[in-house]
């Protein structure tokens, strides 16, 4: 039985960058821009979705008059938009990326953002900090389903039940469980609820390779 991970595998929004807020924003104001009513709550529960059911979401409950698709590019575009300004960096997480980098385990990105949001965060790592990046415009089924954990796992060659995810929501911790993975939640805007392969910390920050190898041990 293995006491250290194969791999480590990120999710991205809430999880290596604190990006909720410029979602929030931005679905606010898409919003009003159609004279439609939106709520925190309503927002809340878009945190770890596929854009695609966000969209359908937005266009349902927020009176947003375009397809899920035309309501997911001009979510990205205001996000986009935001980042290229400033990345929200949470705490402790590049400082991790990095150790694991130097020690050379892989690292794989699994998110349900697509690839022109991610595009911008990923310029300002170092290069190849990632061996493999997912994003919800590579599978078919998002999170929660265990389609794009399985896909990294797969990429990078490990069994996902070697894997340790990092994750911040419901939706997300459900999706690498799925896979097998051993997942490490550190809850951000929304409370994760316990499970089996589930272990909570409070934050990245702090946590050395030595403290993830506990993670993963249990």
């Amino acid at each position: 039985m293995r006491t250290e991970p194969a791999a480590v595998l990120f999710d991205m929004d809430g999880t290596l960058v604190d990006t909720e807020p410029y979602w929030i924003e931005t679905e606010f104001n898409l919003v009003a821009e159609f004279g439609g009513t939106w709520s925190m709550e309503h927002a809340l529960n878009l945190v770890g979705n596929d854009l695609l059911v966000s969209g359908a979401y937005i266009r349902e409950h927020g009176g947003v008059d375009l397809d899920p698709a035309e309501i997911v590019d001009r979510l990205l575009d205001g996000v986009v938009s935001r980042v290229r300004q400033q990345v929200p960096w949470q705490p402790g997480a590049v400082e991790l990326l990095t150790a694991l980098n130097l020690a050379g385990v892989p690292c794989g990105l699994v998110t349900m953002s697509w690839q022109r949001f991610v595009a911008p965060i990923l310029e300002a790592l170092p290069p190849s900090s990632f061996a493999t990046v997912v994003t919800g415009d590579r599978v078919e089924l998002g999170k929660p389903h265990p389609e794009p954990y399985l896909l990294a796992a797969a990429e990078l060659g490990v069994d996902p039940a070697d894997c340790l995810a990092i994750e911040d929501s419901n939706t997300g911790a459900k999706s690498a469980e799925a896979a097998g993975c051993t997942v490490l939640v550190v809850p951000n805007h929304v409370p994760v609820l316990e499970g089996e392969r589930r272990v909570f910390r409070d934050s990245l920050a702090g946590l050395d390779l030595a403290g993830l190898a506990r993670v993963f041990a249990g």
